[in-house]
């Protein structure tokens, strides 16, 4: 092919279709007429490609074809219109989907770290294999409450919400594993149950409950949904159904890393309890009760929100648009 001679008689037709592509607005014959020449055009880079390979002529008409196409598809939707779908529909569905399972590991939660506290007060050798007595009573009467108050308030809030939300996110990329989750809220679980042992064995009940309840509420409940969004991942693996295993185990990977961008934020709004609530001086009730209100408001959201959205046919997943077509169907 002539490639000189195929620039000289079709310039004149890329240049119209460049102009329309940059037009500000197209009419009706415009428009048909932006893709009878695109089509045109297609033709003729498939043309050079085959005959010449790679050239400055087809990479100029390479570039015309580009500006063309997404003057008839459309870009994508920028980061002003994506947020409020994010947020309102996405972010909030996913959530919704793991709430049966995120109320089974917070059941589990609390029967092992009950099982664990009443072992543990009950048998003085449990609670001697901890620590000492002079150890122990030590941390009842100051290690306990100065974790909460031995650092400034900001400095000690950003470092929990960074280590909860690094815990989070591991539940929900190992969560394929299907043990990673369980041994992170296993471990928690004994945590806390050993905490509570040793300080009601040593008379300092009432203070355990003042400082774990009111940032614990909302902080557990993030690490609950974590974990259930991880045994969500395993389970796409395990038993994908109808759909073939990466198919699903994409699908399920996509809509609950968006969990773990959304848990962010709640461990954020609990390490701000934890570490501007929890250490005050106020009355217990005060401090529970705002505890209380930020997890309503996390609840409000997953639940409430969430439902809306997964009544609307939101699963948490990307569009079909945004992720791509899963599967090429004939007919």
């Amino acid at each position: 092919m002539d490639l000189d001679a195929l620039a000289a008689a079709r310039r004149s037709e890329w240049e119209r279709l460049d102009e329309l592509s940059r037009a500000r607005r197209l009419r009706g014959g415009e428009v048909d007429e932006l893709v009878s020449r695109y089509r045109s055009a297609s033709a003729d880079l498939a043309d050079i490609k085959t005959s010449a390979g790679r050239t400055s002529l087809g990479d100029y008409v390479s570039t015309i074809l580009v500006r063309a196409r997404l003057r008839l598809t459309g870009s994508g939707a920028d980061a002003r219109s994506a947020l409020p779908r994010f947020f309102l529909a996405q972010l909030p569905a996913a959530l919704y989907r793991l709430r049966w399972t995120t109320l089974a590991v917070a059941l589990g939660f609390f029967l092992a770290g009950s099982l664990m506290a009443i072992w543990a007060i009950r048998d003085p050798q449990v609670l001697a294999a901890i620590g000492s007595k002079a150890d122990l009573n030590y941390y009842a009467d100051h290690q306990f409450v100065d974790y909460y108050r031995e650092n400034p308030a900001a400095v000690f809030a950003g470092t929990v919400w960074t280590n909860n939300a690094w815990i989070a996110v591991q539940c929900v990329l190992f969560g394929i594993t299907g043990i990673w989750p369980l041994y992170v809220v296993m471990s928690n679980a004994m945590g806390v149950g050993t905490a509570a042992a040793v300080m009601i064995a040593t008379g300092h009940g009432d203070v355990f409950w003042q400082f774990i309840v009111p940032h614990g509420m909302l902080e557990l409940t993030s690490v609950f949904v974590a974990a259930a969004a991880g045994l969500h991942v395993f389970w796409a693996w395990v038993a994908p159904g109808r759909r073939p295993r990466g198919e699903a185990l994409a699908a399920a990977g996509r809509s609950l890393v968006t969990v773990a961008v959304g848990l962010v934020f709640s461990l954020a709004l609990s390490g701000a309890v934890e570490g501007f609530v929890t250490p005050q001086q106020w009355h217990w009730a005060v401090k529970i009760a705002l505890g209380a209100a930020a997890l309503a408001l996390f609840l409000t959201y997953m639940l409430v929100v969430g439902g809306r959205a997964a009544r609307a046919g939101e699963t948490g997943d990307l569009a079909e648009s945004e992720a791509g077509t899963p599967r090429l169907v004939a007919g």
